[in-house]
Formats: structure tokens, C-alpha cells, sequence
């Protein structure tokens, strides 16, 4: 697979040279070169989970090497997991040789919009005490937690993460890097006064949805707001305020109604995750109301404008959704804490190889040359279940002119359908191309 890319980042003797800086190599290979084994891995981590037998046996149906497997077990060491971490890395900065990707980054608007969110990934139990997970008095189960945090500007992943379960959100929050210009999109996971202060100090922008039991000052009274009262007084609100915090950190609040369905909806799902325990009659009150925060100013953006733009936040589910449907992602045997490591580095790898050198390009070639707009679930899909594409569609993709007939099956059989509601591409060039971005 890596010696098709095209990407000087990834090329064979680019590789090779990671194997030897990270111990993954020590001397002139005879049996398992490091760039040909890492493309092995590669293909066969997204149908499942590989065995060493079974990369023995590929090595040498492919290669004509006969290696055993307990010389392709060794490679499952340390040095391996650093290995294939380095080609990660890599692959997060690889680009097409000639790549005319739309970034979209233009002065006066967001130079990044940041999607951060994690999911979980069920373990074997043997991983417990490395990654832990929740456990009674009758059983455990074992879970670890990626984090990913996607640039939807560049539409490109800024970092990958594989954490043990009780590193939730909250404390994974402080490690996203921040920029003058970023937009910032999470969930309630993330939301702390520290954090909407750190976004501040950057020059950066924040929008969240509210967590129930923060607490705003009102910077005229400055006594703290009984959010319930004033909401049902006003029905609507977009004001600022202060956080509860020591710097009195300044945020715009804001709030509106939403229809009686929908608060009712919200109200059982509230009563489902308490799990037997009844959520507070303030919450329930609350239901009745979308409510954001966030630090872009009333002239800069309306409430629809906000709500818009944290909708993107979608996307990052749209990825998950396509890892675990399409790549077998959730798929993991009973391997040692190494194995598994190395594992998801290499099915990140290929995630981020998809969406980096084929997808993106891809996307903004067809929306040119053929008026389609490219879906990543589709894109996934196909590029999964038919490797042998991805390096046709990465040479069409060097062509800038002209159509291809490796694009055209991607326009035939990757695109939206077409319909009157946009689809998600067409809502985000809207939003971007927006006076709120401004």
C-alpha cells in the first residue's frame, strides 16, 4: 500500500528510515523489510485483527520470503509500536505530490475549525490494568478511549490519541493545541471555566453546549443567575456574562425555546441515563431550551449562525461511524497491550490515508470536474473494500486536468444522493462562506 501512495512521507526508503531510527531496524534486512511489512499490516488490520501466522504466510505468499512467525512475532515489540506511531505521524503530514486541495483558509474567517471527541473501544479483559474500564463485584469489563481531534477547514485529523478509559474528556481538554483564529467545537465533556479561559488567552473561539450546575454572574449585580427564573421570564436570552470563576472569565449566553416534542424527547432521555435516579426538576425545566455559550461576539454570529456551526460538530461521529462500520475498527482479539498499540496505530494510519491523500483532494476535484459532492462514509466504504483502487484514484488525482475514469466511479459510486435538504459538505461551504465568519 505505502509504495503506491505517491507521498514522499510515505515512500519505501522514507520508511525505512523510521525502522532504523526507531529501533524497529538494526541492520540490512533479509527476511522482512520494514516497508513492505508495514504495508502488510496496513491492508490486513482494517479486515480484522491479524495474526502472526498470518503475516508469516502473506509475507511470503507476496514477497517469496519464507518467515516465521516468530520473526514477524519479535517485530510486535517496542520498537514496533514507536515504528508504526512514526508512520501515524507521517501520514497525519503527508501530502500529494502537486495537491490542490481547497483549505478554505482566507482572512477575516476561522483559519482552523477543531472538532474534538473520543470513543470507546471494547478490550479484552487481560488489558485491564493498563487501560481499566468499569468493574463490579461480578464482573469488568476492559474499554480504552481515542481521542481525535479533526480539522475541518483542512479536513484533515491534527491528532490521534489511544488512552485508557479513566482519562475521560475533562482531562484530555488542556492538551488540545490552540491558535490565534482556531474554532473550537466540543462537547459537555470538555467544558470547564479553565478551558474557556484558555481559548481566550489563545485569540481562539469556543462554542459548547450548556452543562447543567454551571454557574454565570450577572456583571451588573454581580450575584449569580438563576438560569431557570430567568428563562422563564424572558423565554429567550442572549446576553454576556461572567463565569463563576476567579478571573470572572467573560461568555455570551445565549438561549431559545424549542418545540414541546422535542423537550419531551429530551426529558426521557434525561430519565434513561440516570439509570433509576431522577434528574433534578431544574434540569427537566431546562429541556425546554437549546442553550450555548461561547466566547464570538453578538455581532459576529446570531443564534442560528451558532447553532449551524456546532452541528458540524456531526462529523466526528461520521468518522467513528465509518471506523467501526467499515474498518472493523471495534474488531480486537486477545492480544497483549503491545499488539494492540501497534494495531490501532496502523488502522489510524489507514484512516487518516484515506481521508488525507484521497479523500480530501478527491472531494474538492469532483466538486469541480464533476459537479458531485464527495461522501466520506461512501469513500470509506469503497476504498476499504477495494484496496487495489486507492493508488488508481492517487495517479487520477496527480492528473489536474481533465475527467478520469477512476474519479468517475468515486462520482458514481461515493457521492451524495442528490436531494433537496444539503447534504453535509454543501452545509459547511455555506457556513464557511458565511458574513458570520467575518
Amino acid at each position: 500500500m505505502l509504495s503506491q501512495l505517491g507521498a514522499a512521507e510515505l515512500a519505501p526508503e522514507a520508511i525505512r528510515a523510521l525502522a532504523y531510527a526507531t529501533g524497529f531496524q538494526k541492520r540490512a534486512c533479509r527476511k522482512i523489510d520494514p516497508a513492505a511489512f508495514a504495508s502488510l499490516l496496513l491492508e490486513e488490520s482494517v479486515n480484522g485483527a491479524p495474526s502472526c501466522n498470518d503475516l508469516a504466510a502473506q509475507t511470503e505468499a507476496l514477497h517469496g520470503r519464507s518467515v516465521s512467525r516468530q520473526a514477524v512475532c519479535t517485530k510486535f515489540g517496542d520498537s514496533g509500536v514507536r515504528f508504526f506511531r512514526a508512520i501515524l505521524a507521517r501520514a497525519i503530514k503527508a501530502r500529494l505530490p502537486g495537491s490542490t486541495a481547497d483549505t478554505r483558509a482566507a482572512e477575516g474567517r476561522f483559519t482552523r475549525v477543531l472538532v474534538q471527541d473520543s470513543t470507546v473501544l471494547r478490550l479484552p479483559g487481560r488489558l485491564f490494568p493498563a487501560f481499566s474500564g468499569v468493574a463490579n463485584g461480578a464482573s469488568s469489563v476492559c474499554n480504552a478511549r481515542v481521542q481525535v481531534v479533526y480539522d475541518l477547514v483542512a479536513a484533515q485529523f491534527i491528532s490521534l490519541t489511544v488512552d485508557p478509559y479513566t482519562k475521560n474528556d475533562i482531562q484530555s481538554a488542556p492538551e488540545l493545541e490552540l491558535r490565534q483564529g482556531d474554532l473550537a467545537l466540543r462537547d459537555r465533556g470538555y467544558l470547564s471555566c479553565r478551558e474557556i479561559r484558555r481559548h481566550r488567552d489563545a485569540r481562539a473561539d469556543c462554542i459548547y453546549r450548556h452543562k447543567h450546575n454551571t454557574v454565570y454572574i450577572d456583571p451588573r449585580t454581580k450575584t449569580p443567575i438563576d438560569l431557570v427564573r430567568l428563562l422563564q421570564q424572558r423565554r429567550s436570552i442572549d446576553m454576556d456574562v461572567w463565569l463563576n470563576d476567579e478571573d470572572r472569565t467573560p461568555v455570551r449566553l445565549l438561549a431559545v425555546p424549542v418545540p414541546e416534542e422535542m423537550a419531551n424527547v429530551r426529558r426521557m432521555k434525561l430519565k434513561k441515563e440516570t439509570r433509576g435516579h431522577a434528574p433534578s426538576d431544574d434540569l427537566l425545566r431546562l429541556a425546554s431550551w437549546t442553550i450555548l455559550i461561547t466566547t464570538i461576539p453578538q455581532a459576529k454570529a446570531t443564534f442560528n449562525d451558532l447553532l449551524a456551526l456546532y452541528g458540524l460538530r456531526w462529523r466526528i461521529e461520521i468518522i467513528f461511524k465509518s471506523w467501526k462500520s467499515h474498518m472493523n475498527f471495534a474488531r480486537i482479539h486477545n492480544v497483549s497491550e503491545r499488539q494492540l498499540h501497534l494495531l490501532l496505530a496502523a488502522r489510524l494510519t489507514v484512516a487518516v490515508i484515506t481521508s488525507h491523500l484521497v479523500f480530501r483532494p478527491a472531494r474538492e476535484r469532483l466538486r469541480k470536474d464533476y459537479g458531485r459532492e464527495l461522501s466520506l462514509m461512501k469513500t470509506i466504504r469503497y476504498l476499504v473494500r477495494n484496496p487495489q483502487r486507492i493508488p488508481v484514484v492517487l495517479a487520477a488525482l496527480c492528473r489536474t486536468t481533465g475527467q478520469q475514469p477512476a474519479l468517475s466511479a468515486l462520482s458514481r459510486y461515493c457521492s451524495y444522493d442528490k436531494r433537496k435538504r444539503p447534504n453535509f459538505n454543501q452545509t459547511e461551504q455555506l457556513l464557511f462562506a458565511s458574513c458570520a465568519l467575518s
